[in-house]
């Protein structure tokens, strides 16, 4: 397993993973699907502004992906970032949320962020146990911010020092 620097030719793979998991969970709140040129606008964007946008390949084949961004807008939040990591059902369980995870801190910490946020659903409770064991602690549940499925969504607010 490698992390990389994600490219425009990885974003219809990552989509076609990342699609799923938006259109029939509730591990992300958003509801509309992802094409290729709209990972491969992200992908740009992210690094363009500093931000790092990693793939992750077992036996070249794209299983996952971080990226992180500013937490909220304006020069007071500079310093603190949210992450995004997405890892395939081919993914999970070898490491790969691991190793994206030290890959965006690291990242991060090089550009200067003091802290680094997740963003997590209340359902997700393996997203949670993952965050814990990487070092992140509940800060805040947001009650019913998120709506999908046709019923309101908590939201755990997770931080990091780094």
């Amino acid at each position: 397993m490698k992390t990389r620097d994600a490219t425009a030719a990885d974003a219809g793979k990552i989509a076609a993973f990342w699609n799923p998991m938006i259109r029939d969970t509730t591990v992300t709140f958003h509801s509309a699907q992802k094409s290729g040129a709209d990972v491969a606008v992200m992908i740009a964007e992210r690094q363009s502004e500093g931000c790092g946008f990693l793939a992750a390949e077992i036996d070249e084949v794209v299983v996952g992906f971080a990226t992180y961004a500013q937490f909220r807008g304006g020069d007071g939040y500079a310093r603190a970032m949210e992450h995004t990591i997405i890892i395939s059902p081919g993914g999970q369980g070898r490491g790969v949320g691991r190793a994206l995870m030290h890959g965006v801190e690291d990242h991060a910490r090089k550009g200067g962020a003091h802290s680094m946020l997740a963003a997590v659903s209340h359902e997700n409770a393996a997203g949670i146990a993952f965050h814990a064991a990487a070092g992140y602690r509940s800060v805040a549940l947001v009650p019913q911010v998120g709506r999908k499925f046709d019923r309101w969504l908590d939201l755990v607010l997770m931080q990091k020092f780094l």
